[in-house]
């Protein structure tokens, strides 16, 4: 009996320990309870401090627009050439005196079309299609045709001989008139590249060089008062 009981009695402490180990086990895995081990509470988990954006991107500063162009100031235009009456071209330029008349038509570098341009007051003589190489304050040199009449039997029933020619205005005089004072050419030189027609040589042929008297001497009264 005392043996029977022994072992019951080892039995039921056998099962007391089971009991509280299972009683500790519990306890220690309660969702409350530390971990095993851990000295006092757990540290709080310290959160990462939150993320510092960058600054807003600065934008560049608007760019400014060059001025607006400033245009050239439009192109003055030349003002029409001076007519023979105008003083300021009559004192720069020489003049032709159409017929040797001095207060009749004043010419400037004339093309000489048409009837042509008259050196004598009688158009016996007569400049045409000319084209001038030069036309300066002492001198004119132009190129065309010098139309010659041969006054045979007489001036007014004569033929007339067209011929080739380089005409030399000199020797320039002064007029004065009311309108104010001008230069006139009072000498031509010719020559003649092709020559003269038979019946303008020797005698018969034309004044060369011709030196226009009429001219002159109209220009010396014009300015004696």
């Amino acid at each position: 009996m005392l043996t029977v009981n022994a072992r019951r009695a080892r039995r039921i402490a056998g099962w007391a320990g089971i009991a509280c180990a299972a009683l500790l086990a519990t306890a220690c895995n309660s969702p409350g309870s530390p971990s095993a081990g851990a000295t006092g509470a757990p540290h709080p988990v310290t959160t990462a401090s939150p993320v510092t954006t960058a600054s807003p991107v600065t934008t560049a500063s608007p760019v400014t627009t060059a001025s607006p162009v400033t245009t050239a100031s439009p192109v003055t235009t030349a003002s029409p050439a001076a007519t023979p009456s105008t003083s300021v071209r009559e004192a720069a330029v020489i003049f032709l005196a159409q017929g040797q008349d001095i207060n009749g038509k004043l010419l400037f570098m004339p093309a000489c079309g048409g009837s042509g341009c008259p050196l004598s007051g009688d158009s016996t003589a007569v400049l045409s299609t000319m084209t001038w190489s030069s036309w300066s304050a002492t001198g004119a040199v132009g190129t065309g045709t010098y139309k010659i009449d041969g006054c045979n039997p007489d001036c007014a029933a004569g033929p007339v001989y067209p011929v080739a020619t380089v005409v030399t205005l000199s020797n320039p005089v002064q007029v004065c008139s009311s309108s104010g004072t001008r230069r006139v050419w009072s000498k031509a030189s010719f020559t003649f590249p092709d020559g003269l027609p038979k019946a303008l040589r020797g005698g018969n042929g034309p004044a060369n060089p011709w030196v226009f008297s009429s001219v002159i001497s109209a220009a010396r009264q014009s300015c004696a008062g």
